[in-house]
């Protein structure tokens, strides 16, 4: 793998960019995201970013179930999304809809709409688990980068005089 390949690679790993969604939480999930962020667990130092733009992100990270509203939103701002990537569900309603279940505005469960690498459980998950589910989702990332970059530098093709 060549020197710049490894250096994203590297990088990925080490400084993944988040892009938050609420696609129909309750934001108590929400809050222990950004609480992830503060000083008192400090996730910034280990590089986690949020980002303002999908177009920016490495990681996509989505809160809440996924209402009918919702839905093609999600899909929209995943396509937006630079590959590779990667998506975390954080709290129990992505994965299951949790309390929510027979709601006739549900189009739920996430994994219907994009596929999630990463979930973390939880109504809501403590900050320190979101770390760790971003965390694994970054390994997962720079895995991906790898395996996505060319092994070897096709040779320049040869001009005939």
């Amino acid at each position: 793998m060549k020197l710049w390949n490894r250096l994203m690679c590297t990088c990925r790993r080490r400084s993944p960019w988040l892009f938050h969604m609420n696609s129909g939480s309750c934001n108590g999930c929400d809050i222990e995201l950004v609480a992830a962020i503060t000083p008192r667990y400090d996730a910034e130092q280990l590089g986690v970013r949020l980002e303002g733009s999908p177009r920016h992100a490495d990681i996509l990270c989505i809160t809440g179930p996924v209402t009918r509203n919702a839905a093609g939103a999600i899909e929209t701002v995943y396509g937006q999304v630079p590959g590779p990537k990667a998506v975390v569900a954080i709290g129990s309603c992505p994965a299951t809809t949790n309390v929510f279940i027979d709601s006739r505005t549900l189009d739920g469960p996430l994994e219907k709409h994009v596929p999630v690498d990463v979930f973390v459980p939880g109504c809501p998950p403590r900050p320190d688990a979101i770390i760790q589910g971003i965390a694994k989702a970054a390994t997962i990332l720079a895995e991906r980068a790898a395996k996505s970059a060319p092994a070897t530098e096709a040779p320049a093709a040869e001009v005939q005089p």
